[in-house]
């Protein structure tokens, strides 16, 4: 450690070494220790900082400047009412049964469309034939190899 790093320590944290960083306070009482002038004065001019700030005290406001600056201070917006308090809470709640209904019936008609292309109660519609023997245009199946 340094003498300048020493003064710096000091001027941060003052004199007392409990206050300065436990990774540094070793080197720094190893430099105390050595005597040096410049460190030695250094923690003089910490220890007169802390005297002087240590005998300061500040005195309780009056009450008349306690009672200004609380009339002075803006008021908080009043909170807002819950959800459920609020006259078209349900709204909300309503759009997204909506929607999902609304996908349902989609998914019905899609399916009602796509596995109706056979005639015969005797051979029920699979939507998992991989086969590729029946398509939606026609129930008869076609073979296109030699083409």
């Amino acid at each position: 450690m340094t003498p300048e790093r020493f003064r710096r320590l000091t001027e941060a944290y003052g004199a007392m070494p409990e206050h300065w960083p436990a990774a540094e306070r070793a080197e720094a009482k190893a430099l105390l220790d050595q005597r040096d002038p410049a460190v030695l004065a250094a923690l003089a001019d910490a220890r007169s900082l802390d005297l002087v700030l240590s005998r300061h005290s500040v005195a309780a406001p009056e009450s008349d400047l306690v009672r200004r600056v609380l009339a002075s201070a803006p008021m908080a917006p009043p909170r807002p009412e819950p959800a459920w308090k609020r006259p078209n809470w349900w709204l909300s709640g309503a759009g997204l049964v909506g929607v999902g209904v609304a996908g349902i019936a989609a998914g019905v008609l899609a399916i009602s469309l796509t596995g109706s292309f056979y005639n015969t109660s005797a051979n029920p519609p699979s939507l998992f034939d991989q086969t590729g023997e029946s398509t939606v245009f026609s129930s008869a199946t076609a073979d296109w190899s030699d083409q």
